[in-house]
């Protein structure tokens, strides 16, 4: 049996974030937000757990598309997301567009090195909800990078799984999972939300 979904949006039906969600824009950004969502033929399922922090992990990644999607997503909702992006994006004369978008600046080969600079992030904010693609690349791959884990365990923040459904056009958002530390026991875990979400995984999406 699937998971069940029960708040769906822009279609019908309201969505409201928790006391505790980090949020961002208005009622006229939520408006637009959603009216592009539905002219676009999406739909949000599912409601953002009523947490200050968590880590976001936004599977399966398989096109530049999934970009516009997730920032339409969280405009819809009025939630406030901060997501990584390569160092050199940062300068000028992106800069202030970045850090306006809560992009996260990041060294690709810089290993453990950048999570520990995440979990030092995390900790040291009050709110803070960072998406991630486990995946690393939008080709088919067997495993995920499973960096995200160690900065959830290490910053003690929850793991909150949003598929992308490119055939039903939905965005389905899954409850809060808190991670143990076991790597492969708590990637099956997410894995197995995701097979319990039935998205059709199978449906053509737009060329990168």
């Amino acid at each position: 049996m699937g998971v069940r979904f029960e708040a769906v949006l822009p279609n019908g039906g309201a969505l409201e974030l928790g006391a505790s969600v980090p949020r961002r824009g208005n009622r006229a950004s939520r408006w637009l937000a959603r009216l592009a969502f539905r002219m676009w033929g999406w739909r949000i399922a599912g409601g953002f757990p009523d947490v200050p922090k968590a880590i976001v992990v936004v599977a399966p990644h398989t096109t530049n598309w999934d970009l516009l999607v997730a920032m339409l997503t969280a405009f819809a909702i009025g939630l406030r997301i901060s997501w990584l992006g390569k160092h050199t994006l940062f300068r000028w004369p992106l800069r202030p567009l970045m850090v306006w978008l809560d992009g996260v600046p990041v060294r690709r080969n810089s290993g453990s090195g950048t999570v520990a600079k995440l979990v030092e992030t995390m900790r040291g904010r009050e709110t803070m909800v960072l998406a991630v693609a486990p995946e690393g690349t939008r080709r088919a791959v067997s495993g995920w990078r499973m960096g995200f884990a160690h900065v959830a365990v290490g910053a003690g923040v929850p793991v909150v799984p949003v598929g992308f459904d490119w055939g039903r056009r939905v965005v389905a958002i899954g409850p809060a999972f808190t991670l143990t530390g076991d790597l492969a026991a708590d990637e099956r875990t997410l894995r197995g939300w995701f097979a319990q979400a039935e998205l059709d995984l199978d449906a053509p999406v737009p060329a990168p």
